[in-house]
């Protein structure tokens, strides 16, 4: 084992580093070698570091432009950073060099983001005038920070999820309990040495690394006020049967959809389908799994998108040619395999990849796909397009909207009357028009709807949500 990201290990309680003699393993997930041996924390630390965060709030606040100032700070550390940030997601995320250098680049953003709202963060005047007989009175509203927040953030997205938790939260006022998936925990104490280097003040950020011993103490404590979860909707659910009445943001689980209609650009579409369905080797909230075609232009759809698979090197990560990596173990990616096999043994037509060596999983384009098969009615999260055709468009809207969830969906067309009737029929939390449903900017607000959870990530939603609005009222 190398002890290369050993400094990456340890529990982070009150501005200091924990070692705990429990010790859970994270793998290098191309090759399956042991980087690290990273510090589990006990119930009590997890208790401790809840009680130091709560404390932090009382004594003080910083004020909102020293919060602008740390996570601008920081902003400039993790660009300094750069590389060995994304050296560490490759390896503990099996993320390509492409992906790694993407979620850098964004994660500085959301930082930058997060500054802006910390510094313009603010309520707004009530106007009483239009009250009879209260005319002379004055009213506003001010946003206090809403308490300790709780953070529990999952493996496809190490930095850049962790701060649409963590930066908002902050900006807000608020101290953070961050948990971070324990298949991708290095990722976050890296951030949180720079996080302190910029200046994070003691008490404002704790991370507890651990399995579900962890999650259940921190759904336990009564002292956590807010609940901000990013994962699957099974463990969704579990966690709001805890939450009560206290507040909380889930983004949950997705099949997102992508329609193409007979008028789409397809040199422009392509390319953004094939890169939405495969990159992360596919496990994105908000991939491209279902893609409805029109049927005019489905042979050509589906020999370009055949094509663009194929070149789409799946290999390690380290690799700049690679552009799929390992899938984040080898039994989620034996689960892939094993749909896509169920898939074409009930009829389904797989016109590329699919095959499995070890955690690699390459991309797979699918028609004719059962609709009864998993790897179209259950979430997929791997490197799978299935391809369906339609032939109005009334009827692919309805099909995209027939599942539990509704986190995201795309069309592709230049018919005003189909971007009409896209933004009207589908049922999604993001609708993105000439887009896949995986395009993202990090301003915008984010969040589903059905069983794909409630409330919004992008730091100015987020914040004002991580937030108790209070009225003032003066009568003179």
């Amino acid at each position: 084992m190398s002890n290369k990201f050993q400094d990456c290990s340890q529990l982070l309680i009150d501005g200091e580093w924990v070692e705990t003699s429990d010790r859970f393993p994270v793998e290098n997930k191309y090759s399956g070698d042991v980087v690290a041996n990273v510090c589990s924390a006990t119930s009590e630390l997890v208790d401790m570091a809840i009680d130091r965060a709560k404390n932090a709030l009382m004594n003080s606040v910083p004020a909102p432009h020293e919060r602008a100032s740390i996570l601008r700070g920081a902003a400039i550390l993790l660009e300094e950073n750069r590389s060995r940030f994304i050296e560490l997601m490759v390896i503990e995320a099996g993320f390509t060099n492409t992906d790694a250098a993407s979620e850098v680049m964004r994660a500085g953003l959301t930082l930058q983001l997060s500054a802006d709202v910390a510094a313009t963060l603010c309520g707004h005047s009530v106007p009483f005038g239009a009250h009879p007989g209260s005319e002379q009175r004055i009213g506003f509203t001010v946003h206090d920070p809403i308490g300790v927040v709780c953070a529990i953030t999952p493996f496809n997205s190490p930095l850049n999820t962790v701060l649409h938790k963590v930066a908002p939260s902050f900006a807000a006022g608020n101290p953070t309990v961050l948990k971070p998936s324990p298949l991708t925990p290095l990722t976050s104490a890296l951030l949180g040495k720079i996080l302190l280097q910029a200046g994070m003040p003691k008490g404002y950020l704790h991370i507890v690394q651990g399995d579900q011993h962890v999650a259940e103490r921190l759904l336990t404590n009564p002292d956590i006020a807010f609940f901000t979860f990013t994962g699957s909707t099974r463990v969704g659910r579990i966690i709001q049967g805890h939450v009560g009445l206290r507040r909380s943001q889930m983004e949950l689980g997705s099949i997102a959809s992508t329609i193409l209609c007979a008028d789409a650009d397809l040199d422009r579409a392509l390319p953004k389908i094939a890169n939405a369905g495969f990159r992360k080797a596919g496990q994105v909230c908000t991939s491209v799994q279902r893609l409805y075609v029109s049927r005019e232009v489905l042979a050509d759809v589906v020999q370009r998108l055949t094509v663009l698979a194929q070149e789409m090197v799946a290999g390690d990560p380290r690799n700049e040619e690679t552009r799929v990596g390992p899938m984040i173990s080898e039994a989620s990616a034996e689960r892939v395999n094993d749909w896509i096999c169920e898939a074409v043994s009930a009829g389904a037509v797989l016109h590329c990849g699919g095959q499995r060596n070890g955690r690699l999983v390459h991309p797979a384009v699918l028609t004719g796909v059962p609709f009864e098969a998993d790897v179209w009615c259950s979430e997929v999260f791997g490197p799978v397009i299935s391809v369906c055709p339609f032939d109005t468009l009334d009827e692919a809207i309805k099909a995209a909207n027939d599942t539990e969830f509704g986190l995201a969906a795309g069309i592709f067309t230049r018919d005003l009357d189909n971007v009409r009737a896209a933004m009207s029929g589908l049922k999604f939390g993001t609708v993105q028009i000439n887009e896949t449903s995986s395009a993202r900017a990090d301003v915008m607000p984010f969040g589903g709807v059905k069983a794909s959870g409630f409330g919004k990530e992008g730091p100015a939603y987020a914040a004002k949500e991580m937030t108790v609005e209070r009225l003032i009222v003066l009568n003179p």
